[in-house]
């Protein structure tokens, strides 16, 4: 992760409301993470080249994790661990999973095991994850492992609106934001433009916004083509850190909804 001293000025306008008492952020930014990273090194390759500081959200001990990491931190880009996570479809999650029936001294070795398979991470997103997100318990037990390794920010990728890993993780003194925008739930480039223009919408209306999307072929296509267009749309593209210092500033409330959860 790049020091905030090379970060560009604007970036460092955008995130100065987080350390100072100056006004909201009038400057809209917006962050962009490519998911599901670590399999293909051509899909790999081409997310880590696109413009600017997009972020790269690496499936732990995958064949190519430990060279996309490298050639995401040259570039100055942020490495993130994606965490594989039950969802509520029980889909296969690949190794470094974590599950319900999981101990919490097995949900910390894999946690543990996953962060040391890949270099350079800066911070933690879920991959999959609709049923352990909302579980407050397994959750903690996730953020104490990302606690103790320190310096990590969480993101949760909001695969389900019933949620609450971006507070648990607030809870356990983790800088933590939550995806706006999925980019390609749609797998056509018309789709991804639409997701794309409602992520700068949402960047104008709130001043910062983040998505989330995958190394698709209509997905890093239309990215290419409007990530160097942003200067001229008065939007900045920031690393994913300064999205969550913002947050930090900003934070999401707990879903009062969601009381009482299930505990185990």
């Amino acid at each position: 992760m790049r020091p905030a001293a090379f970060w560009p000025l604007a970036v460092l306008a955008a995130v100065a409301p987080v350390w100072t008492n100056a006004a909201p952020v009038v400057h809209p930014v917006i962050a962009v993470i490519i998911d599901d990273l670590g399999n293909s090194p051509s899909e790999g390759l081409r997310a880590v080249q696109l413009p600017g500081p997009v972020a790269c959200a690496i499936l732990p001990h995958t064949p190519y994790a430990v060279m996309l990491a490298d050639a995401c931190h040259a570039r100055g880009k942020e490495v993130l661990l994606h965490l594989p996570m039950q969802g509520l479809d029980d889909a296969p999650l690949g190794p470094g999973g974590i599950s319900l029936p999981m101990t919490e001294t097995q949900i910390q070795n894999t946690v543990r095991g996953d962060l040391q398979s890949i270099p350079y991470v800066a911070g933690v997103n879920n991959h999959e994850g609709s049923l352990i997100s909302m579980h407050p318990g397994d959750l903690a037990w996730i953020m104490q492992t990302l606690h103790a390794r320190g310096g990590l920010y969480f993101v949760d990728s909001y695969t389900t609106a019933d949620s609450i890993a971006y507070q648990i993780a607030r809870e356990h003194g983790i800088p933590a934001a939550r995806r706006d925008v999925f980019l390609d739930d749609v797998n056509t480039e018309a789709a991804v433009r639409l997701q794309f223009n409602r992520l700068l919408d949402v960047a104008r209306h709130k001043g910062f916004a983040l998505a989330i999307g995958h190394p698709r072929p209509a997905t890093l296509t239309v990215l290419d083509a409007n990530l160097p267009q942003l200067p001229a749309q008065g939007v900045e593209l920031v690393p994913v850190s300064a999205i969550v210092k913002l947050q930090q500033r900003h934070p999401i409330p707990w879903p009062q909804s969601l009381y009482p959860l299930p505990r185990h």
